[in-house]
């Protein structure tokens, strides 16, 4: 086995929200260092388990002219349902070359109040261009967090590479990688978004299509497993690959195939739509299956060291396939409602030994797989991509280990879809998408 560096890893593990520090020991001795340094952990504050509380996420988006036209531009304008650079220009010297930027900044978004905000982006940049994304939150105090870098991210990794901000603390709100998180004892109440764009000097500029945030109360203790929507078998027509396969290749991507899973989720979801990386894309990789090593190396995070960045992979995912971004759901039914109108999920679990029976690891800190289906009698189905075969990883797992598995994480989900395939109604009440 192949270990890979540790060092850039060290800080990203300490502030990151999906640690679980109860499991850190067992995990150090039944799970693959390839899993733990990939692993997606969740806050503290999971942890304090004292009644049975769901989890509560809402989901905000502009992603219409209309949507941008309530916020605030400079240097930008919304054109045929894009953000795009357009009047007076600031400028910005970024790792010694000048960028010329634009910016957009939305409304205060409020609602329920919330511990967690993860935004996401589907934007196309071309050579010499990026975005950022960046968000600031207030509390129930009244209190205002400074502005938060929530990703520099551009689809290629040449000349500009995409990264997260590290921790950016204060007294109300820091940053785990991708996800801002309320300071212990804060209750959340709003945030706001701003997007700038950047291009160098002469180039076409980036343009964002859509960009929104889901805020997260998260769940406390076990609810109830759910019920399913129908009692009829369904299984999407999603490849099944195994990042094992990729074992030991391209470390310089997160420590090498093994710790793929996030990528190779991704895989199978673009692989169902028809919309993988081309043969002349990936031919620098010469393995099998190469357009996972081309997906590692579009969603790979240089400053978090991993290619499990949540909206990196989503953004990846949007521009290859139409449409993409990280959401939080309640449980499996909701879930249901995707998997029936042909859109497959990657969904972020975390187990310990014996708390998710027939999986091919005995446990994990933070791992994806894909939510491709379900029997008549309610089981999912799913693609696992640390099953160590191709042909090992289709799996049905049990409802209740799995939707518990999955909530500790908040029910944290990839949506990516093609435009053929429209978003399911939402249910009454749910503001998850």
């Amino acid at each position: 086995m192949r270990f890979p560096a540790l060092r850039p890893r060290i800080a990203a593990l300490v502030w990151h929200p999906r640690v679980v520090v109860s499991l850190v020991a067992l995990v150090a001795l039944v799970v693959p260092l390839g899993f733990l340094a990939a692993g997606r952990r969740d806050h503290p504050e999971t942890l304090r388990l004292t009644a049975v509380t769901p989890g509560v996420h809402t989901w905000t988006g502009f992603d219409t002219d209309a949507d941008l036209r309530r916020g605030r531009f400079a240097g930008t304008t919304a054109s045929a349902g894009s953000l795009v650079l357009a009047g007076r220009l600031g400028t910005r010297v970024y790792a010694g070359r000048t960028y010329q930027v634009g910016s957009w900044s939305s409304p205060w978004v409020s609602g329920p109040s919330f511990s967690q905000l993860i935004g996401s982006w589907n934007a196309t940049t071309p050579a010499g261009t990026w975005v950022q994304l960046l968000a600031q939150v207030r509390d129930t105090a009244g209190r205002s967090s400074g502005w938060k870098d929530l990703g520099r991210w551009s689809l290629s990794d040449s000349g500009f590479r995409r990264r997260s901000a590290g921790t950016q603390a204060d007294a109300v709100a820091a940053v785990s990688t991708d996800t801002l998180v309320a300071r212990r004892g804060v209750t959340l109440t709003a945030y706001r978004l701003t997007v700038r764009l950047m291009r160098l000097p002469g180039r076409t500029g980036p343009a964002l299509r859509s960009v929104g945030a889901v805020g997260s109360r998260m769940p406390i203790g076990t609810p109830a497993t759910s019920a399913p929507v129908q009692r009829s078998a369904i299984t999407l027509p999603v490849p099944s690959y195994s990042q094992m396969t990729h074992r030991g290749q391209n470390p310089e991507y997160g420590g090498g195939g093994e710790a793929w899973c996030s990528p190779t989720s991704l895989a199978m979801i673009l692989g169902y739509y028809g919309r993988l990386p081309s043969p002349s894309q990936y031919a620098w990789a010469p393995y099998q299956q190469a357009w996972v090593n081309q997906l590692a190396r579009e969603t790979y995070d240089y400053a978090y060291a991993g290619a499990g960045n949540w909206p990196f992979n989503t953004a990846v995912g949007a521009r290859r396939a139409g449409e993409g971004f990280v959401t939080r759901l309640p449980s499996l039914r909701a879930a249901e409602r995707f998997v029936r109108a042909g859109i497959p999920l990657a969904i972020s679990v975390r187990f310990g030994r014996g708390q998710l029976a027939g999986a091919p690891i005995s446990a994990t800190p933070g791992h994806l797989l894909v939510l491709v289906g379900f029997t008549a009698t309610g089981r999912p189905v799913v693609n696992d991509p640390a099953a160590s075969t191709d042909a090992g990883v289709r799996r049905s797992y049990d409802r209740a280990q799995l939707e518990q598995a999955w909530q500790r994480s908040g029910g944290t989900t990839y949506v990516v879809r093609d435009l053929r395939h429209p978003l399911p109604p939402r249910p009454a009440g749910q503001r998850a998408w």
